[in-house]
């Protein structure tokens, strides 16, 4: 009879945990992904509705910190250090928290995220920009909390918050002039030591053009000044697969002293490994 008994607490144990009942959310999650010119930017938040009550100096009080939106933080990231109001916001993942006032609102980007609503102890030194924006008065009234990233521009767009009867909007400044530039820079002063490398692994590792590979690893190395230990180490594989024993063996030797000289173990025992089965007649 116990064993019957423990057998269905069992059972009923394992039910219990595996069924989920599954409702809606009061404030529905939103994420909202937007490229500005060569940035990314996400949004995500949660999306609370007015349900008939007034908003703005009621359920949101005027001149108090906002989480802008429900639950948890309502986080935006950038892919590249923006520009707003003049200032620099480096890239990265930021709560959004705001103030809102009748005629203005103060955003603020706030470096911890983790946070369940507010921060417990709002902490200045986690403020990492802060500015004002001007709140402009809706026609229509707007049932849910709403963000955007509108107005795009190749190198500017703006970050809209709207609801009930507010709107506003804080321009960012993105560096695509700057990345564009430095990409078409990187491009035509051709592949680097790195390229030649990955290129020569993918042929050695795929067996598809040894020759080949041995020209890209031979060209990383002469493009790299401290010439990389396991640079030499792919070198000495294609060598030895080509059926070039003696080379590989050489090779092997430089890879080994660079690596004993960082104190790769790793590497050290490999190129060791590698030069006692070549070496073998």
């Amino acid at each position: 009879m116990k064993k019957i008994i423990f057998a269905l607490a069992v059972l009923i144990s394992q039910f219990v945990a595996q069924a989920q009942i599954k409702t809606p959310q009061a404030s529905p999650r939103a994420v909202l992904t937007q490229m500005v010119g060569l940035t990314e930017v996400e949004v995500n938040y949660s999306r609370p509705g007015a349900k008939g009550r007034p908003v703005f100096g009621n359920l949101v009080p005027f001149g108090k910190l906002w989480r802008t939106g429900a639950n948890e933080n309502t986080t935006i990231s950038f892919s590249d250090d923006v520009i707003i109001d003049g200032k620099v916001l480096k890239k990265g993942k930021y709560a959004l928290y705001t103030v809102p006032r009748i005629e203005s609102w103060d955003i603020i980007f706030y470096t911890t995220t983790d946070n369940w609503g507010l921060p417990q102890e709002f902490n200045e030194a986690n403020v990492a920009l802060r500015t004002t924006v001007k709140e402009e008065a809706l026609p229509k009234p707007v049932e849910s909390l709403t963000i955007n990233i509108a107005g795009l521009d190749t190198n500017f767009a703006f970050l809209e918050i709207f609801w009930e009867n507010s709107f506003v909007a804080l321009k960012f400044e993105v560096p695509t002039q700057k990345t564009a530039m430095a990409s078409i820079d990187k491009v035509l002063a051709g592949p680097t030591a790195n390229d030649y490398y990955s290129a020569a692994n993918f042929l050695y590792q795929s067996n598809t053009d040894l020759a080949k590979s041995l020209v890209f690893v031979n060209k990383s190395l002469e493009l790299s000044k401290d010439k990389p230990f396991w640079f030499l180490r792919l070198k000495s594989l294609i060598q030895a697969k080509q059926g070039d024993k003696s080379g590989a063996i050489e090779t092997a030797k430089l890879s080994l002293e660079a690596a004993e000289e960082a104190k790769n173990q790793d590497y050290v025992k490999m190129n060791k490994d590698s030069i006692a089965e070549w070496s073998k007649k």
